[in-house]
């Protein structure tokens, strides 16, 4: 499936070249990515053709949604070797393809308020 965003997108984004086993889950990781979009933007590529949505943020969200992805496959927050340790933020390490919700606004998602449903109790008389 032809994305927006290319291996090259990832690894520019990266710094630094990837290996033939890395380049293998960029691309599949940029398919999954592209269908989590196109689940919530149906007309995506309509939406890109009239200038809705620029094709860019479309191919910056999923290069960053994969580069997080390719750079903590396994979600590690921490990791300590000897007296050496360091720690990843958070939002970096969850080892998932996800993309944030700042991601979701640049292409046009707002997101939505929260509800609450609170049941209205009758007593019989």
């Amino acid at each position: 499936m032809a994305t927006y965003a290319e291996v090259t997108d990832v690894t520019k984004r990266w710094a630094r070249e990837a290996s033939a086993l890395e380049v293998t889950l960029i691309e599949t990781r940029l398919d999954d990515v592209e269908r989590m979009i196109r689940r919530r933007i149906s007309d995506l590529d309509e939406q890109v053709a009239d200038g809705d949505i620029d094709p860019e943020d479309v191919k910056q969200v999923e290069a960053d949604s994969v580069l997080r992805l390719v750079r903590n496959p396994e979600g590690y927050l921490q990791e300590t070797d000897g007296d050496y340790s360091y720690m990843l933020q958070r939002d970096l390490a969850s080892g998932k393809l996800e993309i944030t919700s700042e991601e979701w606004e640049s292409l046009g998602i707002r997101p939505t308020g929260m509800s609450v449903i609170v049941p209205r109790l009758v007593m019989p008389t």
